[in-house]
């Protein structure tokens, strides 16, 4: 080994084992540590003086252990309330999610397990701000889903599909998270 390779090791391995390294990379590896927020200009303000809105949940998709559908809901309604927005939020439960918003018994029946429907609370916040929740009477029929099965408040729609129409033929905008 040359001894230009030995000073190489010796010098890395001096700062290796010095404080001001393990400081500098505690720091680094501390999110606790303040991190400057990156500067976001915004090039279209979206400002909505009325809107009707429902969401089309067929399908159950998830960011971390949320649904998708419920938290950009629980956005809505809450951008809805800070900027004074009419309107109304229907959420269309159907097929796949149809499970969504059943109560904690059909839930750990409907799922096979024993915990209880973990968004019932998320639901139930969303229904005291003025979110309607329906469910699928085909999707009802098709997974042996009673009235009594479902959240207090959740109504039974005639049809996910032709209620659809009906409320864009309405005017709302359909948003499919």
């Amino acid at each position: 080994m040359t001894a230009r390779k030995m000073l190489f090791i010796l010098v890395g391995g001096i700062l290796l084992m010095s404080p001001v390294f393990h400081n500098m990379a505690a720091l680094a590896a501390d999110p606790a540590a303040p991190q400057k927020e990156p500067e976001i200009r915004i090039d279209i303000p979206v400002s909505l003086k009325k809107a009707n809105v429902v969401f089309d949940i067929g399908r159950v998709t998830f960011s971390k252990d949320l649904p998708v559908a419920l938290r950009f809901m629980d956005i809505m309604v809450n951008r809805f309330k800070e900027q004074g927005t009419e309107g109304q939020i229907i959420g269309s439960f159907y097929g796949d999610a149809a499970y969504l918003v059943l109560n904690d018994q059909a839930y750990n029946r409907h799922r096979n397990i024993t915990t209880g429907n973990p968004y019932k609370g998320l639901i139930a916040a969303l229904q005291a701000q003025g979110v309607q929740m329906e469910e699928c009477v085909m999707s009802m029929k098709l997974q042996k889903i009673r009235n009594d099965d479902l959240l207090p408040g959740v109504k039974v729609n005639s049809g996910g599909n032709l209620r659809m129409v009906q409320l864009m033929q309405q005017g709302f905008v359909r948003l499919q998270p």
